[in-house]
């Protein structure tokens, strides 16, 4: 992929579903600040991530901005919302990115496509093969493989049956994902 491998280790993950509730009966999208829930244990999943020594990346489809249903600086407002309310319990997230476009526009960063993990691993020198991809739908699994990074479903939504990439592995929150990938990295350090 054109990314060196130094050894650097991330999880990638998705934001509505993943960190945040979404289609819930609190709320339904994320547009606003006050939208922004944190899903249980998803604050001390990012924390124990970074403890065992992952970078923890947000990578996330946007399109509304682009279809102008959601302004660019209301989206920033969403994000520093979500920092703040992890950062209040001991957490923090290491960058941010989010694909603005349309659903349709055919741009390289939206998911399925892995350009914005790409860009990440670039920018930051992480081992896309020692990382992990995270997320509650087949895009984000789509990317994390079409990336080279492991993947983990979050298989909490309703989701459609037919047709879905297998993830490397499959918890029913980020905070179970976290255990999973800290036991992996355990086990390999046993080796």
């Amino acid at each position: 992929m054109g990314v060196e491998q130094t050894g650097r280790r991330a999880v990638f993950l998705d934001r509505d579903g993943v960190l945040t509730e979404v289609k819930t009966k609190r709320v339904r999208y994320v547009n606003k600040p006050e939208d922004v829930y944190l899903l249980p244990g998803a604050a001390e999943a990012v924390a124990g991530l970074h403890q065992a020594g992952y970078a923890v990346y947000i990578v996330t489809n946007q399109g509304g901005v682009g279809l102008g249903r959601m302004s660019r600086s209301a989206l920033s407002a969403v994000h520093g919302r979500l920092e703040a309310l992890l950062a209040e319990r001991g957490a923090h997230i290491d960058e941010i990115l989010a694909c603005t476009h349309r659903p349709q526009a055919g741009c390289s960063c939206r998911k399925p496509q892995p350009g914005m993990i790409l860009e990440l691993a670039e920018r930051h020198g992480i081992d896309l093969a020692q990382s992990y991809m995270v997320g509650d739908m087949e895009s984000d699994i789509q990317a994390g493989q079409a990336a080279g990074t492991m993947t983990v479903r979050i298989a909490g939504r309703k989701r459609r049956a037919a047709k879905q990439p297998a993830a490397d592995l499959t918890a029913s929150s980020l905070l179970e994902a976290a255990v999973l990938i800290i036991r992996r990295l355990a086990g390999k350090a046993a080796d």
